[in-house]
């Protein structure tokens, strides 16, 4: 490697987090034959900053999730998500009556309330100085945006950089933030970060789009301080494995139906249910605590209507939470 490509021989960092290379786990380095551009030391991949956001997924990784990302956007673009307006983003996940899926939104909010008045404290309490924490699925940034407010340093990241629902909406945030979130374009399972630099890592309604929940979780782990928490909310779970094949057939049918598209084109895992969070915690030693929102007595009582008509088991969303071992 040439010696003036170069300018540190230590870990690059962002926001005071040391990152790491997504393709081989070597150091970045900034490169200095380009701004605003990392070089990793071992195997060249480089790390740019592209309207305001950092490019961490090597062109075989965006080959792979091109399909996804295609059919994943024209889904939400049909559904309405997103606007032009600022304030549209600024009061999520508070929605109004008259935002598109503001039924979606009310669940949201929820999670959030029950996490901001139970969990936060915790995350606080158990970090050194602000709470260092990864949002993991991202998406426009609306929970990084709101955790920043409340003193904690964020990293969003996500696949999607677009300006409507990806990390290109996070924009609306910056100038109500004194300092701007890190933003990075990544997997889930090649986090371009080092070693236990953070207090809670968060999937806010993105765990189920893992393809392997062992290799992302490990992954989310392994970026956690000692006594770090690790929290999936708003994933689907179901109490029998069969009800979430059944759920999944069902949205086939319907997204090729409306859509023209079966938005199959990665296998994600897509729910949960209690035999596949044992079987995680058996495999990471981990130990799992469950939390329950409530979301409105219209929401408590859809497994036991469903039941009346003779319907599947409807979805549930809860909050689970583990604890990195010591």
């Amino acid at each position: 490697m040439a010696q003036d490509t170069l300018i540190s021989s230590q870990y690059a960092a962002l926001n005071g987090f040391r990152l790491r290379c997504p393709r081989c786990a070597a150091p970045f380095e900034w490169s200095e034959k380009q701004e605003e551009s990392l070089l990793c030391v071992e195997c060249h991949f480089p790390m740019s900053q592209k309207d305001k956001i950092w490019r961490a997924l090597p062109i075989e990784r965006a080959t792979y999730y091109a399909r996804f990302i295609k059919d994943y956007e024209a889904i939400r673009t049909a559904e309405g998500r997103g606007s032009a307006d600022s304030s549209y983003y600024l009061r999520l996940p508070f929605a109004t009556h008259s935002d598109h899926n503001a039924e979606q939104w009310k669940i949201r909010a929820a999670t959030y309330r029950y996490f901001k008045q139970i969990l936060l404290p915790q995350i606080s309490s158990n970090s050194q100085g602000a709470g260092n924490i990864l949002d993991i699925g991202a998406g426009n940034g609306w929970l990084s945006y709101r955790l920043s407010q409340a003193g904690m340093i964020v990293v969003a990241i996500d696949l999607l950089t677009n300006t409507l629902d990806g990390l290109g909406a996070a924009s609306h945030y910056d100038t109500y933030l004194k300092c701007p979130f890190l933003r990075i374009q990544a997997e889930s399972d090649r986090l371009p970060l080092c070693d236990a630099q953070f207090d809670a890592v968060i999937f806010n309604a993105s765990f189920h789009y893992a393809e392997n929940y062992l290799r992302t979780l490990h992954e989310a782990l392994r970026c956690l301080r000692p006594g770090g928490m690790v929290i999936i909310a708003d994933s689907p779970w179901y109490a029998h494995e069969d009800s979430g094949w059944k759920m999944l057939a069902e949205r086939r049918s319907q997204f090729f139906n409306r859509f023209g598209i079966f938005s199959d084109s990665i296998c994600s895992q897509e729910f949960l249910t209690d035999e596949r969070l044992d079987q995680l915690a058996h495999n990471l030693g981990i130990r799992w605590e469950r939390h329950t929102p409530f979301y409105g007595l219209r929401w408590y009582l859809r497994p036991l209507i469903a039941k009346l008509k003779g319907k599947r088991e409807p979805s549930t969303f809860r909050i689970y939470v583990a604890k990195k071992p010591a």
